[in-house]
C-alpha cells in the first residue's frame, strides 16, 4: 500500500490514514485507527528494562504507529521526536515532522541514530541511510502475524527485544481471552465499517476484517470491492439492502459521526442496526492503527457483538 499513489478525494483520504494516522483530533481530513485504559499501551507494557549500550539513542518516528510501538515496547526514553499526527501517548514529543511528505533535513536537525517509516514516501529512506542514518519500515500491517512481527523488528532495533516479545505474547492471549469469552449468536452477523461519510470501508481481506474475523462477523462491503483494493466505497443503497446487523464508525472524531446522525441518513432508520441502536461509536484512532491498542479494538468489537447477538 503505497501512499504516493492515493489521491485525494477516492480512497486516498482513508488508505493514507490507515497507514499513517487515525483521524486524530489534529487532522479533520485524514481518516481512518475509544477511550478506555488501552490494554497494549504503557500502562500495561511489558517490563522495560534498559536497553543496551549499542541501541539507538535517538530515535525519530514518523508514524502514529510505529510511535505507539515504541512507546509499548518501552523504547519511549529514546524517541526525541514523533511526527505531527502522532497523538498517543500524550507525552510523546510531538514535531511538526510530517509523515505524508517527510523531509529528510527537517528530521536529521533531530540527529537521529534511527528513524522508523511506515512508507518510503518520496525516497525518504535512502536520503537518510545517505547521511549514515539508519531507518526500519514497518509498513501497514494486512494480519495479525504482521503486526506481531513488527513488534519484534521494532524490539531488536532498538535494543527492546524481550519486551517487544513479552508484549506481542500478551497481545496475543488477552486477544484469544476476549473471543473466548464473548458468546456468539448462532446465526453469524452481519456488518458494516464506515471509514467516511461517503460510504468508504474496508473489506474481510484487510487487517480490520481480520479483527471482526475473530467473531465470525460477514461484511456487506465485501461484495461492494470490484477492484480488489480492500477498501471500496459503498453506496448507501447497497448498505440499506444489505441490512446489517452492525455499523461500526470509525469517523466519530473527524465527522462527528453517532446513532443520530446516521439515523438522518435516507433509508438508514430501516437497517436493523440503526432501530436496534446496534451503531457502535469506534475511536477513529485505534480503529485505524494495528498496534498496541488493537486489544481494546477487539474488546470493543466483542462487546457490540454479545449485545447484538442477545438481541439478534
Amino acid at each position: 500500500m503505497k501512499l504516493t499513489t492515493l489521491l485525494r478525494p477516492a480512497a486516498a483520504v482513508v488508505l493514507g490514514a490507515l497507514v499513517l494516522t487515525g483521524c486524530g483530533d489534529d487532522d479533520k481530513d485524514k481518516k481512518d485507527d475509544q477511550g478506555a485504559a488501552p490494554s497494549g499501551s504503557q500502562s500495561a507494557t511489558a517490563t522495560a528494562g534498559q536497553a543496551p549500550a549499542d541501541a539507538p539513542k535517538k530515535i525519530v518516528s514518523l508514524a502514529p504507529t510505529a510511535t505507539e510501538m515504541l512507546y509499548a515496547i518501552g523504547a519511549g526514553k529514546q524517541v526525541v521526536a514523533v511526527d505531527g499526527l502522532s497523538n498517543f501517548p500524550a507525552d510523546a514529543p510531538k514535531t511538526d515532522l510530517s509523515a505524508f511528505k517527510p523531509n529528510a533535513e527537517a528530521v536529521t536537525k533531530y540527529t537521529p541514530d534511527l528513524v522508523v517509516i511506515s512508507d518510503d514516501i518520496d525516497g525518504i529512506k535512502q536520503k537518510l541511510e545517505a547521511v549514515k542514518i539508519k531507518v526500519v519500515e514497518v509498513p501497514a500491517a494486512k494480519t495479525f502475524a504482521e503486526m506481531y512481527t513488527q513488534f519484534n523488528t521494532l524490539g531488536t532495533a532498538t535494543g527492546h527485544t524481550a519486551e517487544a516479545a513479552a508484549l506481542a505474547e500478551k497481545m496475543k492471549k488477552d486477544i484469544d481471552d476476549v473471543v473466548a469469552k464473548v458468546k456468539k449468536p448462532a446465526k453469524p452477523l452481519t456488518y458494516f465499517h464506515e471509514l467516511d461519510s461517503t460510504g468508504y470501508s474496508s473489506t474481510s481481506k484487510t487487517f480490520i476484517g481480520e479483527v471482526y474475523a475473530l467473531f465470525g462477523l460477514q461484511n456487506i462491503a465485501d461484495a461492494a470491492d470490484k477492484d480488489g483494493s480492500g477498501y471500496p466505497q459503498v453506496s448507501s443503497e447497497h448498505i440499506v439492502q444489505s441490512n446489517p446487523d452492525l455499523i461500526f464508525l470509525a469517523d466519530t472524531k473527524c465527522c462527528q459521526q453517532d446513532l443520530a446522525s446516521v439515523s438522518k441518513r435516507p433509508g438508514w432508520d430501516k437497517i436493523k442496526a440503526v432501530q436496534t441502536g446496534n451503531v457502535v461509536a469506534l475511536d477513529d484512532d485505534i480503529a485505524s492503527r494495528w498496534g498496541p491498542r488493537v486489544v481494546d479494538l477487539v474488546k470493543t468489537v466483542g462487546a457490540a457483538v454479545e449485545k447484538a447477538g442477545a438481541n439478534a
